[in-house]
């Protein structure tokens, strides 16, 4: 497999994880850097770790977690995108509550928008694919996509916070429901 390949299905990978810093973004009163960073490492960390697990666990482990992992990634998704809207509906105006990230938070969006690249890793081992330079450009496409992503985000939720975080937090849920869908086989 080319680079060409690799590197489409590493943009491909990384949509999901798009969407959610675009949503991230949103709550940014002020583009931090730090913090864009931060989200981005984690999407393309967990986007390059989970293609590697699956190529090393293969077929046989891959059987048992792509039986469920439309709905842990639906429950991280919607439990997210539930407390977005919780949080933007109840109306406080919390300068640091905004503005934090929690690891614990970009932890499980990271293993909700990335479980896709799991089952990857998994053809990736019978394809006979150099697994090293696969992950490091799906984790590096996903890391720059992703911190373009917080910035496009802040750019709107700047402007329009609250309506802002509502949408992002209906966008997390409908991704969630869209992979569940996809996963019982519904659409």
């Amino acid at each position: 497999m080319g680079f060409v390949e690799l590197f489409l299905i590493g943009v491909g990978l990384s949509m999901d994880a798009f969407a959610v810093s675009i949503c991230k973004g949103l709550g940014m009163k002020r583009l931090d850097l730090r913090q864009g960073a931060l989200i981005a490492l984690f999407f393309g960390g967990f986007q390059a770790l989970m293609p590697a697990l699956g190529w090393v666990l293969g077929e046989q482990f891959a059987r048992y977690v792509t039986a469920f992992s439309h709905w842990i990634a639906f429950a991280l998704l919607a439990f997210i995108g539930g407390k977005m809207l919780y949080d933007a509906l109840r109306g406080e105006d919390d300068d640091d509550d905004s503005e934090s990230l929690s690891i614990r938070e970009l932890t499980m969006l990271a293993v909700a928008t990335s479980i896709d690249a799991f089952a990857v890793g998994v053809s990736f081992a019978f394809l006979d694919v150099a697994i090293a330079p696969a992950c490091a450009l799906i984790g590096v496409t996903t890391f720059c996509i992703s911190f373009g992503g917080v910035a496009i985000g802040h750019q709107f939720g700047s402007r329009w916070e609250r309506p802002s975080t509502i949408a992002g937090g209906l966008v997390l849920i409908a991704i969630g429901l869209k992979i569940l869908l996809e996963g019982l086989g519904i659409i």
